[in-house]
């Protein structure tokens, strides 16, 4: 029972620096100013079609309430995925971003030529990338958003890489139909966190195997 407990308590620190590594990627990201990525595009397009009939709503809470929408399907589909990780993405990755904001986003934020930004579009979208596959491989959870392409990937036994392309153009699509505003930024996005994290996944599969071995 000790050994359970000190496995996932392990775990959950590997996937909090996975998320802190992926959310200083989403900073970059948005800080290069080109776009949202696509799921933020979807709650974009939802707050802007509800927000009239629901006054109460922000961006932030929309954003949370697709998550909670996810979770109860994937509750419905197969509990196993969802996790104390889980929740752990959703308290945790917005003050992330905050922090990170605060540290490099005064002096990046001044970067006003077209070439930088798109350094910072694509490094922030590899980092994303990188980090989303330690807190998948973690098995302590994995944020709501990036699980929808987990678990259609692992149900239809299709590469991961593709499986997360076609979610966030199909989160994309769904958003700028709604009236979510689609940028450079967002396509980028679209197109190489899957094929990077697709990379990234079995590097960091081996190193976490190789880190819980230890415990």
């Amino acid at each position: 029972m000790k050994r359970q407990i000190k496995e996932y308590i392990i775990r959950s620190i590997i996937l909090l620096v996975g998320l802190t590594i992926a959310h200083l990627g989403v900073t970059l990201f948005l800080i290069s100013d080109l776009g949202a990525d696509p799921f933020n595009v979807l709650v974009q397009g939802v707050f802007r079609t509800l927000s009239s009939f629901f006054p109460i709503l922000t961006h932030g809470r929309t954003h949370i309430a697709i998550s909670l929408i996810i979770i109860i399907i994937l509750l419905i589909v197969d509990k196993s995925y969802i996790k104390l990780g889980t929740v752990l993405c959703m308290v945790f990755g917005g003050p992330i971003i905050d922090m990170f904001n605060a540290l490099i986003g005064g002096p990046l934020s001044k970067v006003d030529h077209m070439a930088g930004r798109v350094i910072m579009l694509v490094a922030g979208c590899v980092i994303l990338a990188y980090g989303m596959t330690i807190v998948i491989k973690s098995e302590a959870g994995t944020g709501p958003n990036d699980l929808v392409a987990v678990v259609i990937s692992d149900k239809k036994g299709s590469k991961f890489s593709i499986t997360r392309i076609i979610v966030d153009a199909a989160f994309l699509l769904t958003g700028f139909l709604l009236g979510g505003q689609v940028g450079l930024g967002t396509i980028v996005c679209m197109a190489l966190v899957g094929p990077v994290a697709g990379i990234f996944l079995p590097v960091n599969e081996r190193l976490i195997k190789k880190i819980m071995s230890k415990v």
